[in-house]
């Protein structure tokens, strides 16, 4: 039996259901985000999400077991707690516009004498271990692995939950507080689920325009990275390559030559004509500091001409 939605709820083989009391109003979802537990087992991982502590508590929609169990804690278009303080494509608090999926995975692990353990002391085994950087930075690191049947239940599941609430992406817990949060990791294809259920590797990657006077392209997310290029000048067409909540990672149409980053603040969707699109009308990276507009507004003042030079 395939799985399948019914008034929200996932029905299939290998589906049970918990209720949390961790969850909010109604919403309309509008992103995918994975997760890792850091947990010792999904039994403990799904206790946890459905207790009501004193402070800190969390919960999420669903926990995906190592062999492929799921555990369904919340209706898809309940608001749950798993996004915590978070920004993305102009949105500000991902719990009320995402669908949270918790992997049961200890996630990033230390290594003791010659052996890999988590944070609860469980010592796992070289197979089960990843060597890996994060691509949001650090050094190569021990990360526990996941297992085949939860990667292709992820694909499966996330199909599903695109097809039925017309996602517009899937992300990672990392991509929407970058330096805050680390998961699902380097261990987890994030990428190849992506490129599975969208298909978005398949065509040529998304045409932004500067809309700033001139924008600096740098060698890493921040305005402390060196520039790798000149500034680019406004109406210069760029290719997205990776989206951040404030930064982006692009080519520069003119000359492919040239890729760094710029800020997501002075790039807009391309009407192909080098004109920007309305911000905020489609879905792809923008401004999701809320205080950007303001502040420029002070800055210029009424009826002057605010910042011209974009970091």
């Amino acid at each position: 039996m395939t799985l399948k939605i019914e008034n929200h709820q996932l029905v299939g083989d290998l589906v049970s259901h918990r209720s949390t009391p961790n969850c909010g109003g109604i919403m309309a979802p509008s992103y995918l985000i994975f997760h890792y537990t850091a947990g010792r087992s999904t039994e403990s991982s799904v206790e946890s999400l459905c207790t009501r502590k004193a402070q800190g508590n969390a919960s999420a929609h669903v926990v995906l077991g190592r062999d492929g169990r799921i555990v369904q804690l919340a209706p898809f278009n309940v608001v749950t707690w798993h996004a915590g303080v978070s920004q993305w494509a102009g949105l500000v608090g991902l719990n009320s516009h995402s669908i949270g999926i918790e992997m049961d995975n200890a996630g990033l692990l230390k290594k003791v004498g010659s052996q890999y353990q988590a944070w609860f002391a469980k010592v796992y085994p070289d197979d089960e271990v990843t060597l890996a950087a994060h691509r949001n930075g650090g050094p190569v690191s021990p990360w526990h692995t996941y297992t085949e049947a939860q990667i292709e239940r992820s694909v499966e599941l996330a199909d599903l939950l695109v097809e039925h609430y017309g996602l517009q992406d899937i992300l990672g817990h990392e991509d929407i507080p970058p330096g805050r949060k680390t998961d699902p990791g380097p261990a987890f294809p994030l990428a190849a689920v992506r490129s599975r259920v969208i298909g978005r590797e398949q065509d040529e990657p998304p045409r932004y325009v500067v809309t700033a006077s001139s924008l600096n392209i740098r060698k890493g997310p921040d305005a402390s990275f060196d520039r790798v290029a000149a500034a680019l000048k406004s109406g210069s067409e760029v290719l997205l390559l990776e989206a951040r909540d404030r930064w982006s990672l692009v080519e520069v149409v003119a000359d492919p030559e040239i890729e760094g980053w710029v800020s997501n603040a002075y790039i807009a969707p391309s009407t192909g004509r080098g004109m920007a699109l309305p911000r905020f009308t489609v879905a792809g990276p923008a401004s999701t500091d809320p205080t950007i507009a303001v502040a420029k507004l002070k800055k210029g003042g009424k009826g002057k001409k605010a910042r011209r030079h974009a970091p």
